[in-house]
């Protein structure tokens, strides 16, 4: 079994379409973490029927108990889908490039702190950019640093305002989060193969 946690922090639109994805894979198994417990997210993944579990601040950066929770999980892959803390050091020393995130404008422009969702896409049309898109990348301990996954573009209309844009990139991002990382859990799922082969020969 592939086990994925998706950390979500909102309305959980991109965990939902994730899910859906791989719902007819049994061999993949999702658990969803949230820090806020009136998210939607937590309604949504309960109707998928999905295990869901909530934290506060102190679980995440004081004590080891997420960490924890996770380990007992035997997560592979952990996906951030709209969560809005910053992951912290042991998290990624513990996951080694196996925490994503996707950023709804092309990295490295407009990332960082308090870059997200809507001010993303108010500070592109401010500028007048001519493209915005989606990164999806590898998580460290700085928001929005870690090495590029896949990015895809998008043209802007003069005409577009930045709630036409965020519904773009929301479509680019339903389409490629789920692609993506079924190409993750594909190589997740023959690195578990070559290492059941080698115990076996042992």
């Amino acid at each position: 079994m592939i086990q994925i946690a998706i950390f979500a922090s909102g309305n959980g639109s991109n965990a939902a379409k994730i899910i859906e994805h791989f719902k007819l894979q049994k061999d993949v198994s999702f658990v969803v973490l949230s820090n806020n417990a009136n998210a939607f997210v937590i309604e949504r993944a309960k109707r998928l029927g999905v295990e869901v579990a909530v934290f506060e601040k102190n679980d995440l950066y004081k004590t080891k108990s997420v960490l924890r929770f996770l380990e007992c999980k035997e997560i592979d892959l952990i996906v951030l889908a709209g969560f809005m803390w910053l992951i912290p050091s042991n998290f990624v020393t513990a996951f080694p490039n196996k925490i994503i995130n996707i950023h709804p404008a092309l990295l490295p422009k407009y990332g960082g702190k308090g870059m997200y969702g809507e001010n993303v896409h108010q500070a592109v049309i401010k500028n007048k950019e001519t493209q915005s898109g989606i990164t999806i990348h590898l998580v460290n301990e700085k928001y929005d640093d870690g090495q590029i996954i896949f990015q895809e573009k998008i043209e802007i209309e003069p005409k577009d305002t930045a709630e036409i844009l965020a519904h773009k990139i929301h479509t680019l991002e339903h389409l490629y989060y789920p692609l993506i990382i079924e190409e993750l859990i594909d190589e997740i799922r023959q690195k578990k193969e070559q290492k059941k082969e080698e115990e076996e020969e042992q």
